[in-house]
């Protein structure tokens, strides 16, 4: 299979060569399902993550498929998911990074449980059930952690044995979903790699990242080493560090400025993530426009436009990276790790100081670190 797509040059581009990874949503599905099928009672009360036993992760990955076929398969609008997106443009880069551990992941029951009751109720509107809204004061952050943990809490009385039947049917059906899904169509915004919407070669290959990603916590949990096939870690590899030119929007270099991250062993390769320029365009009266990865303009009072005047650009370094570009020549900071370092430090399985000290670092140090700072979870 070939991961990378051909594809014609998009509004993100930036974000490198589309990925495929539709082959491999079938496979890894029934990867999944096999394992489950081959834990003991036992093992379904280990924890998996912080807070959550392998039951309550399949729980999770069960309610995924669903919210999934939902909403793209079906149609189906629910109010509080559409405020979610919503608040996830509201919150801002710095937002989405602060606050609590993603739930998929960590999330600890009485942290999920505590707010407002009027905001953690569901309400009503024209006869019809809404989805959870957000609680007052609540980022996009808390709001996952907590619906999650409600799902996960709703499914206490299902047993192993019905959830994974279960979820073979649904996630069977997730499977053919992304496996005929059209790559360069407009999808779910993935908020760590800075692109809302996405194109649907992203959002699928994010997904792929967390059934594999979850399938790795529950053979931890219960004795087992992380899966090491090549083809999926690859793409999912591939996947989690298309969020490094997000990770570096803030770090201000000169333009042509390239940081790079080598994984190593089966399933790495090199992501090399170069700054471009950002260019400000101003003329009278307060008018700003600027170029990035999209145009935006602002102005106060009533909107006008006037033919005349003197406009001036100004191009600036720093805050336009991008994985476009021609990765050549030495590196200003080059960042080595192997592939369990870094798929770990993706999902902050462990830590960027803990990456650190496994990491082989040539060039400039506050680069490499500002590289090693990279989330590819919601977090």
């Amino acid at each position: 299979m070939d991961p990378q797509l051909d594809a014609p040059p998009t509004a993100h581009s930036w974000l490198g060569p589309p990925i495929d990874a539709r082959p491999l949503f079938v496979p890894e599905h029934a990867a999944l399902i096999a394992t489950l099928r081959g834990l003991t009672p036992d093992d379904w009360g280990r924890e998996a993550v912080p807070g959550w036993s392998v039951r309550d992760v399949v729980a999770h990955v069960l309610g995924d498929c669903y919210g999934r076929l939902a909403r793209h398969r079906d149609g189906h609008q629910e109010a509080g998911r559409e405020a979610g997106r919503e608040g996830g443009r509201e919150a801002g880069r710095e937002g989405l990074r602060e606050g609590r551990r993603d739930g998929l992941r960590e999330g600890r029951r009485d942290g999920h449980r505590e707010g407002r009751r009027d905001g953690h109720r569901e309400g009503r509107r024209d006869g019809h059930r809404e989805g959870p809204a957000f609680a007052p004061g609540e980022d996009l952050p808390a709001y996952i952690h907590r619906i999650n943990q409600q799902w996960v809490d709703a499914h206490s009385r299902v047993s192993p044995a019905a959830l994974t039947d279960t979820l073979e049917l649904i996630g069977g059906q997730v499977a053919r979903l992304f496996a005929e899904s059209d790559p360069v169509a407009p999808s779910l915004g993935v908020s760590w790699a800075g692109a809302d919407p996405a194109p649907m070669w992203l959002d699928s290959a994010r997904e792929l990242t967390e059934y594999w990603t979850h399938r790795q916590q529950i053979r931890h949990a219960t004795g087992q080493g992380t899966d090491p096939d090549p083809r999926v870690l690859s793409v999912v590899l591939d996947t989690f560090l298309r969020a490094l030119p997000h990770t570096l929007c803030d770090i201000a270099a000169p333009a042509g400025t390239q940081v790079r991250i080598h994984v190593t062993g089966p399933g790495g390769g090199m992501w090399t993530a170069t700054a471009g320029r950002g260019w400000t365009a101003t003329a009278g009266r307060g008018w700003t426009a600027t170029a990035g990865r999209g145009w935006t303009a602002t102005a106060g009072g009533a909107w006008t436009v006037t033919a005349g005047g003197a406009w001036t650009a100004t191009a600036t370094d720093g805050g336009d990276w991008s994985m476009a570009h021609t990765a050549d020549g030495q590196p200003a900071a080059l960042v080595r790790l192997d592939a369990e370092t870094a798929w770990r430090l993706c999902v902050r399985g462990i830590e960027p100081a803990d990456a650190l000290t496994r990491a082989e670092i040539e060039g400039d140090r506050q680069l490499a670190e500002a590289a090693c700072r990279i989330v590819s979870v919601v977090y």
